[in-house]
């Protein structure tokens, strides 16, 4: 099986690239589904962030408010740097667990969705990296749009991540999302042609 990393900061269009990968046939797991999942109230992971964050990060039904949360760590390196801590060996220990029973599966083609891959060493997990990259302030035009952001808010997000030129030193392929849907479509077909046609079988 191949397992591909797909990466890249905040608003850059991973989740369409993960779609159009899902297209040409790839299984993806996404790492926001795998945080739910160790998030689940009363789970060992649950404990650990509501021990290290206080009872008023928690919804009535007992859930993480993952907002709350992310106001929180994105304010302040050192509290991110506690909850990654906790959470991405656990998550790393369910995505390994998943790409076993993918593989068992007779799955050809796995993408991993992450925009940690690399802070979480989850790129020890995959054969190649590929890394969504778009300017600056079509990301932040993007993030007002869709998750209603102010622009400090989604600046402060982009500061906390790895930067998009050390990702893209780091990756296999960079995915150039600077245009139309379109563009970005034929991009992905280019790069699964190149890279994934050949490896895998018909």
């Amino acid at each position: 099986m191949l397992v591909i990393g797909l990466t890249g900061g905040i608003g850059t269009g991973k989740t369409e690239v993960s779609r159009l990968l899902q297209e040409l046939g790839a299984t993806v797991l996404n790492a926001d589904q795998v945080g739910h999942e160790a998030y689940t109230p009363h789970s060992e992971a649950w404990n650990e962030v509501v021990k290290a964050f206080g009872e008023s990060i928690l919804q009535d039904s007992g859930e993480i408010d993952r907002r709350k949360l992310g106001g929180i760590v994105f304010a302040d390196p050192d509290q991110l740097e506690i909850l990654n801590g906790i959470m991405h060996p656990r998550m790393a220990a369910i995505v390994r667990e998943k790409l076993q029973g993918l593989n068992q599966g007779g799955v050809e083609v796995a993408v991993i969705e992450a925009a940690v891959l690399f802070e979480a060493g989850w790129d020890s997990l995959v054969d190649e990296v590929w890394t969504t990259e778009s300017p600056e302030p079509l990301v932040v035009a993007r993030l007002q749009e869709r998750n209603g952001f102010s622009p400090e808010e989604i600046r402060k997000r982009i500061a906390s991540q790895m930067s998009s030129s050390e990702r893209s030193d780091r990756a296999t392929e960079v995915v150039n999302n600077s245009g139309e849907l379109a563009d970005l479509e034929n991009t992905v077909r280019a790069i699964w042609k190149r890279r994934v046609e050949g490896r895998i079988e018909h």
